[in-house]
C-alpha cells in the first residue's frame, strides 16, 4: 500500500485519512467498512465546506 499523505490542509480531512491507517491491522474482510466510514466522513466534510462558502 502506498504512503498516506501527512497533511491535506484541512484538519477534518486529515483525521479521516489518518483513520485509514487502521487498515494494516485489520483483516481484509473489514476494509470495506473502514472505506465506507471514510467516504461518509469525506462526503459530510465536503457538504459542510460547500455550506461554509
Amino acid at each position: 500500500m502506498s504512503e498516506l499523505p501527512e497533511e491535506t490542509g484541512d484538519e477534518r480531512v486529515d483525521a479521516i485519512v489518518a483513520g485509514l491507517g487502521r487498515l494494516a491491522e485489520l483483516p481484509v474482510s473489514e476494509h470495506v467498512g473502514v472505506f465506507e466510514e471514510a467516504f461518509s466522513g469525506l462526503e459530510s466534510t465536503l457538504a459542510t465546506a460547500v455550506e461554509e462558502q
